[in-house]
């Protein structure tokens, strides 16, 4: 009889160490895009997420909603409110350069809260393995009000997850510098501010998406039609551009396009009754 509970407790232990494995990414080498595969829409931000897949629902400005296919929820730039639904995310990452990009209140059942910044000109570092994802970040400067600017004072997150690298550049204010591009690696996803001046101009964001060349490209942080529109006037042949009206995106892999792809999606806060 000893044996046998021994032999089930093996069991449920490489049972619930596999349910915590993360499948490999690749930020630090380039991948190739699997053409002629569809990208995966869901209806529900609730439904199960596919398999080796992460669904992305862009909820305001420059706050989307992670999910895994274990239903670990993230929320970026998170400012404390996402919607009707009574969701607690797992993490939530923040920037301080506007108060639109983070808060000083968040839930405390929250379990993790990862602030884009440190002690003021030191930054801040972070890396947490919570079995599905790595999360990390990548220290940028920001400006500040008075025309100077603040050392390492925002951050660029990057989620690794389903084998994949997904990278918000929050409210980036320069070009990454080459060292900067080598921590980020490659990133297959990445969303990225298009306001052209409240971030960067929309020359220096292009540079900064021409050097990324990820696969899929989600526009944020454009105040209107105008904005985003006249983003995508200027993104080039190289770029294909996919906007269907939805919110919400499933991306794994075996779905990523074979040119870079701009994406977009439109902002919807979270509703309980979807």
């Amino acid at each position: 009889m000893r044996a046998l509970c021994c032999f089930i407790w093996l069991i449920l232990c490489a049972s619930a160490l596999h349910a915590q494995e993360r499948r490999a990414s690749h930020c630090i080498a380039l991948a190739q895009g699997t053409p002629g595969l569809a990208y995966l829409h869901k209806a529900s931000w609730q439904d199960p997420v596919a398999r080796d897949s992460v669904l992305i629902r862009y909820i305001a400005h420059a706050s989307f909603l992670l999910r895994t296919e274990g239903g670990l929820n993230v929320v970026t730039d998170f400012t404390g409110f996402t919607g009707a639904a009574p969701l607690i995310p797992d993490v939530v990452t923040m920037n301080h350069a506007h108060e639109t990009h983070w808060t000083a209140h968040p839930d405390p059942a929250i379990p993790h809260v990862l602030e884009g910044w440190g002690p003021f000109g030191a930054g801040i570092d972070h890396h947490l393995d919570l079995g599905e994802m790595l999360i990390r970040n990548v220290s940028t400067d920001i400006r500040n009000m008075f025309g100077g600017v603040e050392q390492r004072g925002n951050s660029i997150f990057v989620f690794e997850a389903a084998g994949l690298c997904i990278g918000h550049l929050g409210h980036l204010h320069h070009v990454p510098t080459p060292e900067q591009y080598a921590a980020l690696g490659r990133l297959d996803v990445v969303m990225a501010a298009v306001d052209g001046g409240i971030t960067l101009p929309l020359d220096q964001m292009l540079e900064v998406l021409g050097r990324l060349r990820s696969s899929v490209i989600i526009p944020m942080h454009w105040f209107s039609d105008y904005s985003l529109d006249r983003f995508l006037a200027r993104i080039g042949p190289e770029f294909d551009v996919v906007d269907d009206g939805s919110s919400t995106l499933t991306v794994s892999l075996r779905s990523l396009p074979s040119r870079p792809t701009i994406h977009v999606l439109r902002p919807k806060h979270l509703l309980e009754e979807e």
